[in-house]
């Protein structure tokens, strides 16, 4: 299980009562390739399979839909969690150097923190021609916390989703980490064939750069969130072809990058924020 109890004491009404309370666990997996050590993340156990496969495909490191590379678990904690896995890629298929690109430790709450400089690459511009409905992303919305088990438990992980542009689910994790439920979103889709068939990608938290570039690396055009964009998170969307929609949440949503895409039965002019 991803999830223990622990003891607490309870304010409320100006006295204290005991609680046990239920907590998501978090714990470092290392990752190393061919042996040689690429990162340790913080992260929720279970699906490391899929955030290794994720991590290095949004990461442009292993990019080959069809062979994927063999994970072994290398080591296992006291509790039974997997804290470190080898990933074995011809080293002909590797496509940067990663050695050193990463720090030692990367937090569960930042997919950048890890990293050691911004990666100097051609942005990726997505070729979309299909528009979404707004109506759909309510019913995204609700099928993604349908499936959030471990937010229900615990009230401390993130989610991740994807979808077809009709609004079928094709995939949902959960993680301690946005950025790790990403990635796992996106081996889930690596693993299952089904990365071409998402459309739309669903957070549960804000929509940092970070969020963004694994989206597009990804090819996902649309990518939602009930939570705030950054500056730099739309920016990026822009420039990348990329629909970028936030606050969605009580049948109400902001498209911040390529409104156009967007279907609209009418537009009203409005200057104050509805959303906040």
């Amino acid at each position: 299980m991803n999830i223990r109890k622990y003891n607490g004491l309870y304010f409320n009404g100006g006295k204290f009562s005991k609680v046990r309370d239920v907590l998501s666990v978090e714990i470092g997996l290392s990752i190393s390739i061919n042996g040689t050590p690429f990162t340790v993340t913080m992260q929720t156990p279970g699906q490391e399979k899929d955030l290794v496969r994720g991590l290095l495909f949004s990461e442009s490191i292993y990019r080959d839909l069809e062979i994927h590379p063999e994970l072994k678990v290398t080591e296992f904690d006291d509790n039974a969690y997997i804290t470190a896995i080898n990933v074995t890629i011809p080293e002909d298929k590797i496509l940067k150097e990663f050695a050193g690109s990463r720090n030692v430790m990367s937090a569960s709450s930042c997919g950048l923190c890890g990293k050691t400089s911004f990666d100097d690459e051609t942005p990726i511009v997505l070729q979309n021609q299909q528009m979404i409905d707004p109506e759909v992303i309510g019913a995204m919305f609700d099928q993604m916390n349908e499936k959030q088990k471990s937010f229900k438990l615990s009230g401390g992980t993130h989610a991740a989703g994807a979808f077809s542009l009709d609004g079928q689910m094709l995939s949902i994790r959960e993680d301690i980490g946005r950025h790790n439920a990403v990635d796992k979103v996106i081996g889930d889709l690596i693993y299952n064939s089904k990365l071409h068939e998402a459309k739309c990608l669903t957070v549960s938290g804000r929509i940092s750069f970070e969020i963004v570039s694994k989206a597009i690396s990804a090819g996902i055009p649309f990518l939602a969130s009930v939570s705030a964009p950054s500056t730099r998170a739309v920016d990026m969307a822009e420039e990348a072809g990329m629909t970028l929609m936030a606050f969605c949440r009580d049948n109400k949503l902001t498209v911040y990058s390529n409104t156009g895409m967007v279907r609209k039965a009418e537009l009203i002019e409005i200057h104050h924020p509805v959303n906040k």
